[in-house]
C-alpha cells in the first residue's frame, strides 16, 4: 500500500529539519516508515505518474509513505528534505465525482431586448446529470441515442466550455472541487472523435512533438526511451517511420490513427482520460482492440477512463465496468450491466434472447427515464479515498511552457519537416520561381533604352509585381490543414501561439529568399534592366520583401478564413484591390478622395515605386527619347522625367523597404492576434 501525503508548506517548516521533524511525527501517528523513492524501484521511464491535482494551480512537495517493512529508512536519511522531491508515487486510486450538471444553450447576448419579437428560449442539453468514475482499470462508457447529450457532457468534464458557462461546483477530483475549466483541461487527457493528427509527420514524430512539450523537464533519452515503450504498449512499434498520412497521402490504417491519437493525449499520462467516439469508423476488430488497450493502460497508469460510444458490441460489453444512459439530456441509467438488467425487470420487460440488455434498454429508454427521475445521485457525501488526508501545498506557481528557445526550436523543425515533404509546395514555389523568371524574360528580353523600352520596363515590373505576390496562394491549404492542430495542441497549453509565429517566420525567410533569387537573377539580366551592381541586389532584396509580404498576408486571412473557399475568395479580393490602387491603373490626383486611403494601404504600390526609383535614380540624366532637330537632336525625356511622371521627385526606396518590412510584421501580428482569439474559443 502507498499513500500520498503533501506536506504544509510555511515559513516555519520550510527547512529540511521542520521536514524531517514532520515526517517522524506522522510516522508515529499514522504507523508507517518514509521510505525514499530509490528503494521502491521505481522507474518513471516506463510509468510516468499522472499529474497531481496540486499541479494544477501550484506546485506541491509531496511526500510518500510505505507501510513498514523489514527494512525501515533511518532518522539521519530523512533531514535531507531534497530526497523527497522526487516524481511522486501513483496514489491509490482517483474518484471523479459529477453531481446535479445542467448545461443550457442560450440565446444570443447580442441581441437587443428592446426587439419586439420574443427571445427564443435557452434549450437545455443536460438536465441534473450525476455520476462518479473510478480510477483502476474501470471503464465507464456514456451511451445514448443521437441527441440525447454524450458529446456535450464529456467536452465540459473535459473543460471544453466557456467559463461562464461552468459551474464550480458540479464536479469534483478526489474530494476537491475543480473551480474553472482551465484546471479540467489540465487535469484531463481528451480525444476527439476526429483524429488531428498532421499527415507528413511519422508516427515516432508525431510521438516526439507531443512529448517535447508535455514532459517538461525530461531528457531527450528518456523521453525517446517513453516514446519507444508507448509505442510498443500501442502496437505501433512497427510502424514508427510510416507518415500518418491523409485521404491523398498514403499512411497508416484508420486503427492506428486511433491509437496515435490516443498516445498523443496519454504520454504525460493524464489522471483523467477522456474520449469522444473513440470506435467510430472502426471495424469490429479493430474497435475491440482499441477498447481492449484502453482498459489495460488505464488499469496500469491507475487513471479514470470515461469514453462515449454509439452502440458498443457484445464484445465491447464485457470491458464496461459501468454505464451511464443518457435520454434528452437525463440520465435513463447509471450502474452496471446487471443493474441494467434489474432496472429493464422492474419495468416489467424481458430482454430478448438475440439482445442485449444495452441495446434492449435503448428501445425503451424513454421508460428507463422516467424510472430514473428520482436516482441520477452519486451520493455525493461518500468518501473520498486519501482525499482527506492530504493537505494542500502552495508555493509560487512556475511557468507551464518550455523556454522560448526550445518551443521556436521544436516548431521550426516541424515547419520545415511539413513544408519539405510537401512537394507541391516546395517543388511548386521554386519551379514557379525559375519557370516564371524565364518566361519573363524571353518575352521582355533586352529591353531598348527608348520611350517603347521605357512603357514595357514599367509593365514588366508591375506584372512582376503581380506575379510575386499571387504565387504564395499555394500556402492557403497546407495552413488551414495544420490551423486545427495548432488549435488543439495551443488550447492545451503545449506551446505558445507566438513562438508558433516566430518558428513561421524562422522557416519562411530564409526559404522566400533562395526562391526571390532563383527568380530575380535570371529575369533582370535578361530583360536588360539597369546594369548597376547596386541596382540588382535592391531588386533582388525588393522581390524577396515582396514575396515576404505576400506570405504574411495569406498567412493572416488563412487564420480569418473557416475553410478553403473563403480563404481563396479573400486573398483573390485583396490582391485585385491593392493592385488596382497601386497607382499603375490611375494615379494618385486621380483618384476620389473618399478610396485615396487604399493608395496609402496598397501592398502593390510601394514596391512599385520602389523598383521604378531603383531602376532609373542612377540614370536620371540618361536620354530615353530624342527630338531630331533641323540642327542638332534635343533630348525630350530622360530617367528624371520618367520618375517625375510617377510622382517620385526623390530617392524613397529605402523608405519603401521599412514600409514592406512594417507591412510583412503587421499582417503576420494580425495572424498571432486571430489565432490567440480562436484557440481561446476552441472546443478541441
Amino acid at each position: 500500500m502507498v499513500l500520498k501525503k503533501q506536506y504544509p508548506y510555511n515559513d516555519e517548516t520550510k527547512n529540511s529539519n521542520s521536514i524531517a521533524a514532520y515526517i517522524l511525527a506522522c510516522n508515529k501517528q499514522y504507523k508507517y516508515s518514509f521510505t525514499p523513492i530509490k528503494q521502491l524501484n521505481f522507474s518513471p521511464l516506463h510509468l510516468l505518474p499522472p499529474l497531481p491535482l496540486s499541479s494544477m494551480e501550484d506546485h506541491s512537495v509531496e511526500l510518500i509513505t510505505t507501510p513498514l517493512s523489514s527494512s525501515s529508512s533511518s532518522s539521519s536519511s530523512l533531514a535531507s528534505s531534497s530526497f523527497y522531491l522526487s516524481t511522486p508515487i501513483l496514489p491509490a486510486s482517483h474518484k471523479l465525482t459529477i453531481k446535479n450538471l445542467s448545461f443550457s444553450l442560450g440565446h444570443l447576448a447580442s441581441c437587443p431586448s428592446s426587439l419586439p419579437f420574443n427571445h427564443p428560449k435557452p434549450t437545455e442539453v443536460l438536465k441534473s446529470i450525476s455520476f462518479s468514475a473510478q480510477s483502476g482499470g474501470e471503464l465507464l462508457a456514456i451511451v445514448g441515442p443521437s441527441g440525447a447529450g454524450k458529446s456535450t457532457l464529456l467536452r465540459i468534464v473535459s473543460g471544453r466550455v466557456q467559463r461562464s458557462s461552468f459551474n464550480p461546483n458540479s464536479i469534483s477530483f478526489d474530494g476537491m472541487p475543480l473551480k474553472s475549466p482551465g484546471r479540467l483541461r489540465r487535469l484531463c487527457g481528451f480525444v476527439t472523435q476526429e483524429d488531428n493528427l498532421l499527415p507528413l509527420l511519422t508516427v515516432k514524430e508525431t510521438l516526439m512533438f507531443s512529448a517535447k512539450f508535455r514532459l517538461k523537464g525530461v531528457s531527450s533519452k528518456e523521453r525517446e526511451e517513453r516514446v519507444r515503450s508507448l509505442m510498443e504498449e500501442l502496437g505501433l512499434h512497427h510502424i514508427a517511420n510510416s507518415y500518418v498520412g491523409d485521404e491523398e497521402i498514403r499512411g497508416i490504417s484508420g486503427g492506428e490513427k486511433k491509437r496515435l491519437s490516443i498516445g498523443v493525449d496519454v504520454i504525460h499520462n493524464p489522471p483523467i482520460l477522456l474520449l469522444d467516439e473513440p470506435t467510430s469508423g472502426l471495424d469490429s476488430s479493430s474497435a475491440l482492440q482499441v477498447i481492449d488497450l484502453l482498459t489495460s493502460m488505464s488499469r496500469k497508469k491507475n487513471q479514470i477512463l470515461i469514453l462515449t460510444i454509439h452502440q458498443p458490441s457484445y464484445r465491447i460489453l464485457k470491458y464496461i465496468s459501468t454505464f451511464l444512459l443518457l435520454s434528452r439530456g437525463r440520465v435513463a441509467h447509471f450502474g452496471d450491466l446487471l443493474s441494467l438488467k434489474s432496472s429493464i425487470s422492474n419495468l416489467g420487460y424481458t430482454v430478448p434472447l438475440q439482445l442485449n440488455p444495452l441495446e434492449f434498454a435503448m428501445e425503451i429508454i424513454n421508460q428507463l427515464e422516467e424510472q430514473n427521475t428520482t436516482l441520477a445521485n452519486c451520493n455525493a457525501s461518500e468518501e473520498t479515498g486519501q482525499a482527506n488526508l492530504q493537505c494542500t501545498v502552495t508555493m509560487k506557481k512556475k511557468n507551464n511552457y518550455c523556454s522560448r528557445f526550445n518551443e521556436v526550436g521544436s516548431l521550426s523543425w516541424r515547419f520545415w519537416k511539413l513544408m519539405y515533404r510537401t512537394k507541391q509546395l516546395f517543388l511548386a514555389r521554386t519551379a514557379q520561381a525559375i519557370v516564371g523568371s524565364f518566361s519573363l524574360g524571353s518575352i521582355y528580353f533586352n529591353l531598348k533604352s527608348n520611350e517603347e523600352g521605357v512603357t514595357e520596363r514599367l509593365g514588366f515590373l508591375a506584372f512582376t509585381l503581380s506575379f510575386l505576390l499571387s504565387s504564395t496562394v499555394e500556402a492557403l491549404p497546407i495552413f488551414l490543414q495544420e490551423r486545427r492542430v495548432i488549435m488543439r495542441e495551443s488550447s492545451r497549453k503545449m506551446y505558445r501561439l507566438s513562438s508558433y509565429m516566430l518558428a513561421n517566420t524562422v522557416v519562411t525567410v530564409p526559404f522566400l529568399l533562395v526562391v526571390a533569387i532563383l527568380f530575380a537573377g535570371p529575369a533582370y539580366w535578361l530583360v536588360g534592366l539597369n546594369p548597376n551592381l547596386e541596382a540588382f541586389l535592391f531588386f533582388v532584396m525588393a522581390v524577396w520583401l515582396i514575396v515576404l509580404m505576400a506570405s504574411s498576408l495569406v498567412l493572416f486571412l488563412s487564420a480569418v478564413a473557416s475553410d478553403y473557399v473563403v480563404g481563396n475568395y479573400l486573398i483573390c479580393l485583396f490582391l485585385g484591390v491593392f493592385f488596382l490602387f497601386s497607382g499603375y491603373f490611375i494615379g494618385k490626383e486621380s483618384l476620389p478622395k473618399y478610396w485615396l486611403f487604399m493608395y496609402y494601404v496598397s501592398l502593390y504600390r510601394y514596391p512599385l515605386d520602389a523598383l521604378v526609383v531603383n531602376e532609373y535614380w542612377s540614370e536620371k540624366d540618361r536620354c530615353f527619347k530624342w527630338l531630331q532637330g533641323e540642327e542638332n537632336s534635343v533630348c525630350v525625356m530622360n530617367g528624371g522625367d520618367v520618375l517625375r511622371s510617377r510622382g517620385l521627385e526623390r530617392d524613397i526606396r529605402w523608405e519603401n523597404v521599412g514600409i514592406m518590412c512594417g507591412f510583412f510584421l503587421i499582417y503576420r501580428v494580425l495572424c498571432w492576434v486571430v489565432l490567440v482569439r480562436r484557440s481561446s474559443r476552441t472546443m478541441l
